[in-house]
């Protein structure tokens, strides 16, 4: 098959979203949006560094690269619209696979009426995987990292450390309960779209996904907004039969493990009630862990442990290191 077949095979014969105007099949979408804002976002993942044959099949590469994007706009606040692929194919991937990985895109897609508009298809030495993501938010509601005051309550979406466990008992040998759960969790995420998009009446809310750890994001909205966060260690949201692994591995999987694709933010304690409103009529598990302070100069991070205030690094995953 080659790279014209390949494109044909792929893309939409109809497409969801009413702004498009001209999808695939020319030198670039066109859609056209007056009265809403545009978030776009874009990630690249490369085999060997994000993802594995040895622990997913080509379905989930798609799933799980796509639902990264996702998560980004649910960050935002925003409705996720319409999503572009450009993909590098080495001669190991057979086309059959990168079909697979196409298939996972759209399973998810189909889920948040998304439409696949461009893209692009190369050869080369190694799998690697860039989308692009556009979403729509309301006007100026735009969710951003550097709105945290002090005194916010920081809350979390779900509980955390799952995917990393899931990608241990994808590659380990040992024998343990529900595995299917942590692996689904490490596989296929579910983006928070629909709780982050029902926050749109607040006046103020800080959100960030959780893609590198929660130490990583604290750090970040801390850094964004020139705030402190504290932590507290046993608020911190666990699933069933997560303690089934060593305390050392549950204390770093939670905070540094990542790819949870949860949401953290901050928000006035005035509107809490209303995000905990949001995540009933989402049915999206909501917990409060900790609270918004002053910056400090030795660090902006710390975590309450055993009635012991304890530095937080910002040591998750981190590309160039």
């Amino acid at each position: 098959m080659d790279e014209f077949s390949f494109i044909d095979s792929i893309k939409q014969r109809s497409y969801k979203q009413s702004s498009l105007l001209k999808g695939i099949g020319d030198d670039a979408a066109v859609f056209r949006q007056t009265s809403e804002d545009i978030v776009t976002a874009v990630d690249t993942f490369v085999e060997g560094i994000h993802f594995s044959r040895d622990t997913m099949q080509a379905f989930h590469i798609g799933y799980r690269a796509l639902a990264a994007n996702i998560s980004d706009l649910a960050a935002m606040g925003a409705t996720p619209a319409f999503y572009l692929t450009s993909l590098v194919k080495p001669e190991s991937w057979h086309v059959q696979e990168v079909e697979g990985i196409f298939i996972g895109m759209k399973e998810l897609a189909n889920s948040y009426g998304m439409d696949l508009i461009g893209g692009d298809t190369v050869s080369g030495k190694q799998l690697t995987i860039s989308i692009t993501v556009i979403g729509y938010v309301p006007g100026g509601k735009a969710r951003y990292r550097s709105v945290a005051q002090k005194d916010d309550i920081v809350f979390v979406t779900g509980t955390l450390g799952d995917s990393r466990a899931g990608l241990h008992l994808l590659t380990e040998n040992n024998s343990y309960e529900h595995t299917e759960f942590f692996i689904q969790r490490h596989r296929t995420p579910t983006p928070r779209v629909e709780f982050a998009k029902s926050l749109s009446k607040l006046s103020r809310i800080a959100l960030n996904d959780i893609s590198d750890g929660i130490a990583n994001e604290a750090a970040e909205i801390a850094e964004a907004s020139n705030v402190g966060i504290l932590l507290y260690d046993e608020s911190i949201p666990i699933s069933p039969f997560y303690t089934q692994f060593s305390l050392k591995q549950q204390q770093e999987w939670k905070y540094f493990g990542g790819e949870d694709f949860e949401l953290m933010g901050t928000v006035s304690a005035q509107e809490w009630p209303f995000v905990v409103q949001a995540a009933e009529n989402t049915h999206t598990k909501i917990s409060e862990i900790g609270i918004v302070t002053e910056r400090s100069e030795n660090s902006n991070v710390f975590m309450m442990k055993n009635n012991k205030k304890q530095r937080l690094n910002k040591c998750g995953y981190t590309h160039f290191k």
